[in-house]
């Protein structure tokens, strides 16, 4: 039982999984500063309050209806994106240009080698049948 235990953690798709959601974890950090001491506060700035909860904020029969709230968490959501996608998707594209720029591939030469591989793994599962 125990064995069985230790083969499933030191699968290895489960040690990529934890160490990618520890990494997450740690990486959400990172973001969430940069939305909320940099990228909010700049826009504080601009608008004059650091989020919208008083916008539209409209009250019928005593009750409160925030969207104002709404704006806030999706202005959030919104910050929280674009912060990914310059900070990390965007670096991340233009490093794998350069090396493969560097290493001579094409995207038509990546795209060829997965057709080649799809086509071995079809080839191969062919003769096994």
């Amino acid at each position: 039982m125990l064995k069985g235990f230790k083969d499933f953690i030191m699968k290895g798709n489960v040690v990529d999984l934890a160490v990618a959601v520890v990494i997450g974890g740690a990486f959400s950090l990172v973001i969430k500063a940069l939305v909320e001491n940099v990228l909010m506060p700049l826009i504080s700035a601009l608008v004059g309050s650091p989020n919208f909860d008083d916008f539209a904020k409209v009250t019928i029969n005593g009750n409160d209806i925030l969207f104002g709230i709404l704006l806030t968490q999706i202005v959030n959501f919104l910050l929280v994106a674009a912060a990914i996608y310059f900070c990390v998707v965007l670096p991340m594209n233009k490093m794998i240009e350069r090396r493969n720029a560097r290493l001579g591939i094409t995207e038509e030469d990546e795209a060829d080698q997965q057709i080649a591989l799809l086509t071995e793994i079809r080839d191969a599962l062919k003769t096994r049948n």
